[in-house]
C-alpha cells in the first residue's frame, strides 16, 4: 500500500525539496496487529537485505513483560518476518557491530541485568558484553552508536524502574563511553530527564542526543518537561574524549525525539510523535515525513530509503536517491 506522497511530506525550508526529491513515497512494507512488533532498534544489514527490529513491551507467559526481535527478510515481496529467539531481556536499541553481529540495549529484568549484547546474525546467539559501571548495575540501557575508534556511546534512562520490570536505579540518568579493547568505561554525559537516543554527526565531530523527560514510564506527559535534542563538540583533554559547548539544538513540536539519525550531509532526523522530522545541520526544521500514530525509531536502507518503525506497521520511505545514511554510508 502506498501512502499519498502530498500528505506524507510537509515543508517548512526549501531545502527539503533536496532531500525528498522528485518523487518520495511512504510505502507499507508489514502490518501486524496482534502486538506493536515494529518499535525500536532499525538495524539495516546490507549484507542480507535485511532489517532487525524490536517490539513494544507485550505481555509473555504469566503476565511477564516482553519485548520480541524480529528479522525483516526485504528480498520478497511482500517482505517476509521472523520472530527470532535470543536471550537478550527486554531488547531496544541496536547497530551493525562488525560483519554479521548487532550490538543490542537489553533493558534488563528483576533478575537479568541491563546492559549491551552482541547478537549474530548468523546463529542468533548472543552474549553480553557490558552490564555494570564498577559494579553498580545499569538502568535499563536504551540507544547506542559505535565510534570508529572503537568506542560504544550508551544512554541508560530509568524507564525499565518506572515500568515495572527493573528493580530501583542504581545510577542517574546518563550516558556513557565504553572501551571495549581497554575495559575502560566513563560518564560522558548527564544533567538529562530521561536521555534517549545518540547519533554522531558524519565526521563525528558532535554527538546529538535526545531528552525523552516530557513522557515518563509510567505514562505520565507532562508538557512543561523537555522533549528536546541536544548537540555537543567532541573535544580532547589529557588525551581523552570529553563532550563539550552543550546547546538546544531543536525541539519536538509533537511528541518526543526518539530515535535519531544523520545522513551523510549532516542532517538530523529524529523519530517523533507525528513521524521522521527533518533538521539542518544548524537547528533549523526542514520538513517532516508523517506517519499517523508516529515514530519511534528509524534506520536508512540504501540510495534514500528508510525504514520508519509504527508500532503494528513498518513502513518504507524513499526520498531523493542521493540520500545516505552517515551509519552505513548507502
Amino acid at each position: 500500500m502506498l501512502m499519498d506522497s502530498a500528505a506524507c511530506f510537509q515543508y517548512h525550508d526549501r531545502r527539503f525539496s533536496a532531500i525528498v526529491g522528485p518523487t518520495p513515497t511512504v510505502q507499507l512494507l508489514v502490518e501486524h496487529e496482534a502486538y506493536p512488533f515494529a518499535h525500536e532498534a532499525g538495524v539495516f544489514c546490507p549484507e542480507s537485505n535485511s532489517l532487525y527490529i524490536t517490539s513494544n513491551r507485550c505481555t509473555g507467559p504469566g503476565n511477564e513483560q516482553k519485548v520480541y526481535i524480529t528479522r525483516v527478510d526485504l528480498n520478497h515481496s511482500p517482505s517476509t518476518c521472523e520472530r527470532i529467539v535470543t536471550d537478550i531481556p527486554m531488547a531496544n536499541g541496536g547497530i551493525n557491530y562488525g560483519q554479521n553481529d548487532i550490538l543490542f540495549c537489553s533493558q534488563g529484568s528483576m533478575s537479568q541485568p541491563s546492559g549491551l549484547y552482541r547478537m549474530s546474525t548468523l546463529s542468533h546467539e548472543s552474549e553480553i558484553l557490558k552490564s555494570d559501571f564498577f559494579g553498580r548495575q545499569f538502568n535499563s540501557v536504551n540507544d547506542v552508536v559505535v565510534h570508529t575508534d572503537g568506542s560504544v556511546w550508551f544512554t541508560d534512562p530509568i524507564y525499565g524502574f518506572e515500568q515495572g520490570y527493573r528493580p530501583h536505579p542504581q545510577l542517574p540518568n546518563q550516558v556513557y563511553r565504553w572501551c571495549p579493547d581497554s575495559g575502560n568505561i566513563r560518564v560522558i554525559a548527564d544533567g538529562f530527564g530521561r536521555p534517549n537516543g545518540i547519533c554522531f554527526s558524519p565526521d563525528e565531530k558532535v554527538v546529538y542526543i535526545t531528552d525523552t523527560d516530557q513522557v515518563h514510564g509510567d505514562g505520565t506527559i507532562d508538557d512543561k518537561r523537555v522533549s528536546s535534542i541536544y548537540a555537543f563538540d567532541m573535544s580532547e583533554y589529557g588525551g581523552e574524549v570529553f563532550l563539550t559547548n552543550r546547546r538546544l539544538f531543536a525541539m519536538a513540536d509533537q511528541g518526543i525525539p526518539d530515535g535519531i539519525k544523520c545522513d551523510l550531509e549532516g542532517n538530523v532526523y529524529s523519530g517523533c510523535g507525528d513521524g521522521i522530522n527533518v533538521w539542518s545541520p544548524g537547528g533549523v526544521l526542514l520538513g517532516k515525513i508523517l506517519i499517523e500514530g508516529g515514530v519511534a525509531n528509524f534506520c536508512f536502507g540504501r540510495n534514500g530509503e528508510i525504514f520508519a518503525l509504527n508500532e503494528h506497521r513498518l513502513w518504507r520511505v524513499r526520498l531523493g536517491a542521493a540520500v545516505r545514511g552517515a551509519l552505513l554510508g548507502l
